[in-house]
């Protein structure tokens, strides 16, 4: 049976490297399949389509990859696919994602917002979850840290997983 993983970006700001992108590019080596919520998809496709025809933007590698990968968006509002190389899942979720797990092909990776990734684990549907933590740029981010001035540049000294599977992300100030 096809694996669903969850790659999901979890930052106060979308701060992006170079090193973030070629994870990404390897996590998309064994998948056939980018699943998506609608919301998600609706900023995801067309954003990755326009970097994917411009061979000169540097993140033109991986928006290559996710314009070849088929995508599928769950959506019980939409009924035709509105990008290329994308198909419409809906109906009950969790038979739906189950289907497509169960059919032949590789891995399935989604990208998905909070209320699509929480039905998903809430069905009990994804086996690998891949959480890129990213606190780096909080100027910017979340109320709670406003009104910073300047973005609050931190340089990642450690990381100590814990037996439960959370982990410690121990910063300093770069």
């Amino acid at each position: 049976m096809r694996k669903l993983k969850l790659q999901m970006n979890l930052a106060l700001n979308n701060k992006w490297d170079s090193g973030m992108s070629d994870f990404s590019i390897d996590n998309l080596k064994n998948v056939d399949c980018i699943l998506h919520g609608r919301k998600t998809a609706e900023g995801f496709i067309p954003y990755w389509t326009a970097i994917a025809n411009n061979p000169n933007d540097a993140e033109y590698k991986l928006g290559r990859h996710f314009a070849d990968i088929p995508n599928a968006v769950f959506s019980n509002t939409l009924k035709v696919s509105p990008w290329d190389n994308t198909t419409i899942i809906s109906g009950d979720i969790k038979e739906a994602i189950e289907t497509l797990k169960k059919k032949n092909g590789k891995d399935i990776l989604v990208y998905g917002g909070d209320s699509f990734v929480s039905s998903l684990i809430q069905h009990d549907l994804v086996d690998e979850f891949y959480l890129l933590v990213n606190p780096a740029e909080i100027g910017n981010g979340q109320k709670t840290f406003n009104p910073l001035k300047n973005d609050l540049e931190l340089k990642l000294v450690d990381c100590k997983p814990f037996a439960c599977g959370a982990a410690l992300l121990y910063y300093t100030r770069a």
